[in-house]
């Protein structure tokens, strides 16, 4: 939103009334789906400061910019898992199937996914899949809403995306997935890797044994960069870490 602002206001300044202009958007009224930008828009179209082939630019520029914003709008925390996340993973990796008592005789709702494996000596391997996401805000802009601070993957602003409620014990394997305004990325990492991560924090909820959390930030990102793979490889990864837990050759 920031680089849409400063491209407009350049635009802006070309105006023979700019500062009068200006004074209006200070005052103006806006209901869906006629917004400030619109208005914008259409004036500098009509004054021929913006032709149409650059006002294309300027919207394809900013779509591509933006690509993943709409997921800052999913409600919090369990709609961006149950509404989001799992469809998404999914799509991703196809083999991966919700798990249930038919699958594993002890499923409780422990974990999120099941992955069939077949080893080379034909012995089958049922991998338990916990999936965590969280997204890139602004960590100085907390009352505001999470589409207006969310930020873009190359942004210098602090960010804080804590992954919550893990419980190393009830899955083999950890897909995190981290959202930013215009990027997707994801980390693989087996429960023991997790449990022994010097940014694991064990007992997130007094009472709740076996449950922590960790955050990722700027500080530290860098430091999970072994972890982490492109979507094309999540299914790869897996059974890669959940052999390295298991030390499967």
């Amino acid at each position: 939103m920031e680089k849409l602002k400063k491209d407009l206001n350049k635009l802006i300044q070309k105006l023979e009334n700019a500062e009068d202009f200006r004074a209006t958007l200070e005052d103006l009224f806006s209901v869906y789906p006629f917004s400030e930008y619109e208005y914008i828009i259409s004036h500098l179209l009509a004054a021929d400061k913006l032709t149409l082939e650059e006002y294309y630019d300027l919207r394809n520029s900013y779509i591509d910019r933006n690509l993943y914003l709409y997921i800052f709008e999913i409600s919090a925390p369990r709609g961006l898992g149950d509404k989001w996340a799992f469809g998404h993973l999914k799509e991703l990796v196809p083999d991966f199937q919700r798990p249930n008592k038919k699958l594993d005789s002890r499923y409780s709702g422990e974990y999120d996914f099941w992955l069939d494996w077949v080893d080379k000596k034909n012995k089958h391997h049922g991998i338990r899949v916990e999936v965590k996401t969280s997204r890139a805000v602004d960590f100085e802009k907390p009352d505001e809403p999470l589409y207006i601070k969310a930020l873009s993957s190359d942004s210098n602003r602090p960010f804080d995306m804590n992954f919550q409620q893990i419980k190393t014990k009830c899955a083999d394997v950890f897909v995190w997935i981290a959202v930013w305004r215009d990027k997707i990325r994801y980390w693989v990492l087996s429960s023991d890797e997790v449990q022994n991560n010097r940014y694991f924090s064990k007992g997130q909820h007094r009472g709740n044994i076996g449950e922590g959390q960790l955050h990722l930030n700027r500080e530290n990102i860098s430091e999970f960069k072994k972890y982490e793979v492109k979507s094309t490889e999540i299914k790869e990864a897996v059974i890669e870490v959940y052999k390295r837990q298991k030390k499967i050759k």
